[in-house]
């Protein structure tokens, strides 16, 4: 406690901890329950983009940087809620990380895909839409690609696309590369 105070503040601590803490009274949730849990919990947190709050053009935060320096982007929002509902038993198969275009901004974007069976529609948590959709009601977006821990998938139209091999994202490797080496 005393290293996230001393890096982050006492307040920004405190909601690492109590992340942390959530996270480990795990129990027995339902999966849904879970989404909205985590959804809303990062959502609370304010969005900045990258050059204002990194000073960089692209940086994925992890979600101790998140919480600790309370903002961050579309990315930043997903990796914390894919991280968190990992941690709370969501197997990785189960979620993709997908860049879509957001069509009302006209810019990129990144939401966080929860499929509860294999060919379902998935069921959309995003930070510019605070509700959890069917990808099917969510007109605003065109999926380009996804990911997970698994590789890299090929965007196709509210499911799953085909798999594109083992490939990485290189902002995915430096920031697996960061929680294990610093958190």
């Amino acid at each position: 406690m005393r290293s996230l105070t001393n890096k982050f503040g006492n307040k920004n601590a405190n909601k690492i901890v109590s992340w942390i803490n959530f996270i480990n009274r795990k129990s027995d949730r339902e999966d849904l329950e879970s989404l909205y849990e985590i959804n809303n919990f990062f959502n609370e947190i304010p969005y900045y983009t990258d050059i204002k709050h990194w000073g960089k053009p692209d940086y994925w935060a992890t979600p101790v940087e998140m919480l600790g320096t309370n903002g961050g982007d579309c990315e930043d929002y997903v990796i914390a809620k894919y991280f968190s509902l990992r941690a709370l038993g969501i197997p990785d198969s189960k979620l993709r990380m997908m860049f879509v275009t957001a069509l009302r901004q006209n810019q990129a974007h990144m939401v966080l895909a929860y499929y509860p069976e294999p060919n379902a529609i998935p069921l959309i948590l995003d930070n510019i839409n605070p509700r959890i959709l069917p990808a099917n009601k969510r007109p605003d977006l065109r999926p380009v690609y996804s990911f997970n821990g698994e590789g890299l998938y090929k965007a196709k139209a509210q499911g799953r696309g085909t798999k594109l091999g083992d490939s990485r994202h290189k902002m995915w490797d430096d920031l697996t590369s960061r929680i294990e080496r610093d958190f």
